[in-house]
């Protein structure tokens, strides 16, 4: 085989440097969720202009994880994981020295294009780790992302009310300084799968163009209105370029995303499955934190402050980092399909359990122990699905489309339980809050859409033998399956 050949790696060291890496890539995207009312005064700016700075990150890490993802396929997934390292410590010291919000909303876009790591990472495992410890090593990388944003906010809290904010920015550079310095001491390098082919500029910047609109749109449409014009344009943009997009893919021989892989069954079940479960993982996400912090004078509020209540939620953060290497051994007993419904019933459990328990802090913690185990079975089943029913030569583009997914339905989700808890309101002191029924209706739509994503993850087919009979679904996801 031409190329680098594998170095001789201790599998152990690249799964903790590569679940590491994921930890750190969420780590900075909750860095500023303390920092959001007090934006606009340190910025100088209006609240309006400060939200960008979530926004963006949102935006970027859109656009550039499918496009990292084919890159990895395309030069080799280890450098790619390097280069995605410089923007994260660029993007945190533009922050860190930001005294208006232009700066800051270019350093946090700059944190939006390291995103791809972890898609990069699980990609990457398939490379170097013995299929007897890939499903495991998989669930765990793939959680990083949740764990890193489950523990990430009370550390981000602690920091923000105990030092200067710019620490928090410092202390990401430092840390993805010293993801850019394991990986390019402890991840061997491997021949790219897909050396020799063209990158698909055109179709980047399709896809650029459609995902910027599309998640504009659901993004900030609550801001600007459902039916303004500048939403329904932006929709209309969206469906329009994604299109145009989608016929280019088909046509061209070497495209960004192969589209005819990801309209595989296997593929778009479960993908479409990854969808729901962002909206139901992020539901959680977005209630429990309010729910604790609303004043006690609502009668429904907890009164905590935003340290406390990062903390009541962090088990949920060490949870997924216990379930995951057991969600490994689940999928290699009984397969990924299996584990990915497994994981999509705990979450609507752990919803479950939070609707008779949200008046209390205690009960918000174990529901949120609950729905991050849930989601730990299905972030670890999803990239095996995945990996089983495309080439090598596809994984990590592969793996960076299914990322992409689950950030979609992020989005969605806090669209929808935004507008929900904007709608169902209450009136105290003069200030309009959500109401005890928006925040159970909210929990509500979060049981559902896991319920339903199980029912969507039923419908993913077993992986066909080559005389066409189902194999089992236990195959390691290393095999990788022969093109049809």
């Amino acid at each position: 085989m031409d190329g680098p050949q594998p170095t001789p790696a201790r599998p152990g060291g690249v799964v903790a440097t590569l679940a590491l890496a994921g930890t750190v890539a969420a780590v900075m995207q909750t860095l500023v969720t303390p920092l959001i009312a007090e934006l606009p005064q340190i910025l100088d700016t209006t609240p309006s202009n400060a939200a960008w700075v979530v926004t963006v990150t949102l935006l970027v890490a859109g656009v550039c994880v499918p496009v990292s993802g084919r890159l990895g396929d395309l030069v080799g997934k280890r450098r790619m994981l390097l280069a995605c390292a410089v923007p994260l410590v660029a993007g945190s010291v533009v922050c860190a020295l930001a005294s208006s919000v232009v700066p800051m909303i270019v350093g946090r876009g700059l944190q939006g294009m390291g995103m791809g790591m972890v898609p990069l990472g699980i990609a990457l495992l398939r490379d170097v780790v013995p299929a007897e410890k890939l499903s495991g090593s998989i669930a765990l990388v793939s959680a990083s992302m949740g764990i890193g944003g489950a523990i990430g906010l009370p550390l981000a809290a602690a920091v923000a009310q105990y030092a200067d904010w710019r620490a928090l920015f410092w202390g990401s550079a430092g840390l993805a300084l010293l993801i850019g310095a394991l990986i390019f001491f402890v991840v061997p390098d491997v021949p790219a799968g897909a050396r020799g082919q063209r990158f698909d500029a055109p179709g980047a910047i399709g896809l650029a163009i459609g995902l910027v609109s599309l998640l504009l749109a659901i993004s900030k449409g609550g801001d600007w209105g459902w039916s303004s014009g500048t939403t329904l344009g932006l929709f209309a943009l969206a469906v329009v370029a994604l299109a145009v997009w989608g016929a280019y893919e088909l046509r061209t021989r070497e495209p960004l995303v192969d589209l005819r892989t990801t309209a595989r069954p296997r593929v778009l079940f479960t993908n479409a499955s990854s969808v729901l479960i962002g909206v139901g993982m992020y539901a959680f996400m977005l209630i429990a934190p309010q729910l604790l912090q609303f004043p006690e004078a609502t009668g429904y509020g907890l009164g905590q402050s935003m340290l406390a209540a990062g903390l009541y939620l962090a088990p949920g953060g060490v949870m997924m980092m216990i379930v995951s290497p057991l969600g490994g051994k689940l999928i290699n007993a009984r397969g990924p399909k299996f584990t990915l419904i497994c994981g999509a019933l705990v979450i609507a459990a752990g919803y479950g359990v939070a609707l008779p328990l949200m008046g209390t802090a205690w009960g918000l913690m174990v529901s949120g122990i609950v729905i991050n185990s849930g989601v730990a079975l299905a972030y670890g089943a999803m990239p095996a699905l995945i990996m089983s029913a495309v080439p090598l030569s596809e994984t990590a583009a592969a793996n960076g489309f299914n990322a992409l997914m689950r950030s979609l339905g992020t989005t969605i989700g806090s669209a929808v339980i935004g507008v929900v808890l904007a709608q169902m309101t209450i009136t105290l002191g003069g200030h309009t809050l959500a109401s005890e029924d928006g925040f159970r209706t909210g929990l509500l739509i979060g049981c559902g859409v896991a319920l339903l994503s199980a029912a969507t993850a039923l419908l993913i087919p077993a992986v066909r033998a080559a005389g066409g009979a189902a194999e089992d679904d236990r195959a390691p996801a290393g095999e990788a399956p022969a093109r049809a």
